[in-house]
Formats: structure tokens, sequence, C-alpha cells
């Protein structure tokens, strides 16, 4: 059976998706989601957003406009799993087990907290001036995205690529604390979409908020229109041939056209045809493209009910995801219940030592082989074969002689090792907390009885 690939993206909810965010991130994103090869995870970054952004009404109005562009877009939420961060209780606890491992010296060299303590050194300002700690632990929380669902692919912009690689460092650490020999956490890897348009706003400059440049992604078609005739030209007259190839409003036009229509815009721009007619193309093109997807925003943005819904769905199947998840790296940091584990002492401490048997056999191809049963004759271990009885019976006696176990979980089983190989083998168990209880058994059982 083949492992599907897990894809995860996260969008932070501070503005309102504009034609670049909207050609450059969310197309080519739904457009993936429709792999079947694909298991993909979108989610609105809204604990995200509160690192840049203290206007709460931004922050709902933001996270309402993106949860139905993408639903405009296109997004199949029952393909994909689609939800909010906030959600996810599971996220920023998670987020502070990881803290607790993350190195400080790593996030020293974050490079969104270092650009902000180097402008604040150029201004003559005290280096951490402004700095929020959500600034500066902001990667440790990325991680916390990241590893909950164990993502395959990230895709990020090039800027985004150091933080991708701090999750698998953090993830690494905490795999190496509390795993003994069991990984945890899937290593991430950062996908760079090259052929992913940057689309040039109305003054040629990369289209951005920060610009002011940009075409709203579902406005009114006047508002649409308004803004496409703002879009900067040169001075040649109608009549007078023009360069697309150094136009940005036909680089605009190649994003949303197909080839054949690309071709043909470009054939009469170049016979002469007026920048105000060429304006008129672009507006009718984004207009068809975009249309229907608008009709969709509009009724979407008017029944948030419809929204709040589909978004506990989303959250309701990742948490089917992350709370068993968080339950057991709970259990792994040490994080676990007196009940059980008073109980699990309380059964098998006095009759497990007592009375916890080795019986040896030998197999059809003439190896040897030993079990471990509890008092109640429960299989603890399953030995692997040895090529005698004598180094099987080393083996046992190495066991009970009281030095430290070197127990490995995996899964639901766990083996146990002795000087760095693995000697005998525990059956599968329903759950984790079964397969923990069956390894304080084991502990007990081959602890000496003192007299």
């Amino acid at each position: 059976m083949t492992t599907r690939t897990r894809i995860l993206t996260g969008i932070t909810t501070t503005g309102t998706p504009h034609l670049g965010n909207y050609a450059g991130a969310i197309r080519p994103a739904i457009v993936a989601s429709r792999d079947s090869n694909a298991d993909s995870f979108y989610f609105l970054a809204d604990y995200h957003a509160l690192i840049k952004c203290d206007d709460p009404l931004r922050i709902q109005r933001s996270r309402l406009e993106i949860a139905a562009t993408w639903l405009a877009g296109g997004l199949d939420v029952d393909r994909v799993t689609f939800y909010r961060q906030s959600d996810i209780p599971e996220i920023p606890e998670l987020t502070w087990l990881l803290t607790c491992v993350a190195a400080k010296g790593l996030l020293n060299r974050a490079h969104a907290y270092k650009a902000s303590v180097d402008k604040n050194v150029e201004t003559g300002e005290d280096p951490d001036a402004g700095i929020t700690m959500g600034l500066y632990s902001y990667p440790v929380l990325m991680a916390a995205d990241i590893l909950m669902f164990n993502a395959h692919k990230v895709p990020v912009g090039r800027d985004q690529i150091q933080h991708v690689e701090m999750a698998r460092d953090i993830g690494q650490r905490f795999n190496h604390l509390f795993g003994h020999g069991k990984e945890f956490f899937t290593m991430p890897e950062a996908l760079i979409e090259e052929s992913v348009a940057t689309l040039p706003g109305l003054d040629g400059r990369k289209m951005s908020k920060s610009y002011d440049n940009t075409i709203p992604l579902f406005s009114s078609a006047k508002e649409m229109k308004d803004a496409i005739s703002r879009i900067v030209t040169d001075s040649r007259a109608p009549g007078e041939a023009k360069d697309p190839d150094n136009s940005h409003l036909f680089t605009l036009f190649q994003a949303f056209a197909t080839p054949a229509q690309s071709d043909e815009f470009r054939s009469e721009l170049l016979q002469g045809l007026g920048w105000g007619e060429a304006k008129n193309r672009l507006f009718q093109l984004l207009d068809n493209e975009l249309g229907e997807s608008r009709d969709r925003y509009n009724t979407l943005i008017e029944r948030p009910a419809d929204l709040e819904d589909i978004l506990q769905h989303g959250a309701k199947k990742a948490r089917a995801v992350a709370t068993p998840f968080l339950n057991e790296l709970r259990e792994a940091v040490g994080l676990r219940s007196f009940v059980a584990q008073t109980q699990v002492a309380a059964s098998t401490k006095k009759k497990a030592a007592k009375a916890a048997r080795f019986v040896s056999f030998r197999e059809d191809d003439g190896s040897f082989r030993f079990r471990l049963l509890a008092a109640d004759g429960e299989q603890l271990l399953l030995s692997r074969n040895f090529a005698d009885g004598k180094t099987a019976g080393q083996v046992t006696k190495q066991l009970q002689s009281g030095q430290a176990l070197d127990v490995r979980s995996e899964d639901l089983s766990f083996s146990v090792w002795l000087e760095g190989e693995c000697v005998a083998d525990s059956p599968a168990f329903a759950e984790s907390a079964v397969r923990d209880a069956a390894i304080e058994a084991l502990r007990i059982a081959l602890t000496p009885v003192q007299e």
C-alpha cells in the first residue's frame, strides 16, 4: 500500500486576499490538493496573526475573508482537512513541549528576529525594543503546526525555508530525548514552487499590500475595473507597437489566460492595440475567470454560520489526528496518569516478582528461544533465535541480573536490547497505555527479589 504524501499549508489571517495571493498561492494549492496521492492540510494561521496584528476586528474580518476565498476558489473540504489553528488546542500544548527542547541559540538565528534586532541597532534603539516573545518564538509555533500532523512536504516561499529546517531540528531533538528508538516526528521538507507566479502590481513592483498596489481578488466588477484602469503603462499611443515582454499588464493577462489567448493578445499589442482597450481586455478576462468564484465568495461572506460549520467539521477531522498523538507525546515526556501507574504497580509488583518465569524451547530449525511469562501466564517477551541453548541461557541470566534494562518502544509494542543488539520482542498491544503497563510489569518481573 502506497503512503500518501502529507502536505501542510498555513495562511496567515491579517489581510484581504488579492490577485497576487490567488495566482501565487491559492490557485496552485487548490490544484495540488486534487492529487489522489496527496493528503492535504490547509489551516488559517490565526495564532500567527496575533504576532503581527493587534486589531481584533481586522483579524476577525481577515479570518472570514480568507476562509471564504479558499472555499470560493474551489477547495474541496471533503478531500482535504481545512481548519483554524485556534480551534486545535493541541497546537499550543505541543508548542510548549517543543519550546522546552528548542535551543535558544537556534531561535536567536531566526531571520525575522535578527532583522528586527538589526533594525533597532541601526536606529540606536535597545536591540530588543518592540520585540515580543511571539515574534521570537514564532518558529516553535510553526514547528508545532508542521510536526503535529507529521507533514512530509511544506510549500513555502524562500524566506520561510529556515523555519521548516528549524522544525526538523526541534523534532529531531524531541525524538532523541524521548523516543528511545521511536521516531515520534516525521522530518518535514520545504517544497519550493519555482514555477509559482509572482504577479506585478499596479505600479509594476511585486503586488503587495505593503506597496498599496494590489488588485482585490473578489471585489465588485466596478472596483476591479477601476483598479485595472490605474495600471501604469508607457506613453505609446493607439496604433503604435507595444512591447509585451516589458508590460506588466501583459504579465497579468498571461497569468490567467490560455496559451492561445496570450498569443492573440501579444499579437494585438505588437500591432498597436491601445492601452485603454488592452486594460478592458484584461478586465474581461479576469471577470470571466473569477465571476463565478466571486458570487460564491459573496454568498459565503453573507452566511458566516455556514463557514463556521465547515471549519468546525475541519477541526474535528484535524483533532482526530492531533488528540491521540498528543496523548502519546504526553506519555513520552512523563505527563502520565497517576491512577494507571498505581494500578500497574499494585497489581504486578508482588506476584510478578515472585512468579514471572522463563520458558525455553527449541524451534524446528534447531535454534533456541525463550518466552518470559508474567504471573498470570501472559507473554511479556519472545526472544529472537539463538544458535545454541547456552547462549539463550546466558541472555536470560543477564536479563535477571538487575542491570538497567534497555527497553525501546515502537508503535504499540516494545523490544529489549543487550549490548546494542535486540534480544527479545513484546507482542503488539491494543493501545499505548497497555503497552506501557506491560513495560512496567516487565521491569518489576526482572527486578531481583530482595530476601
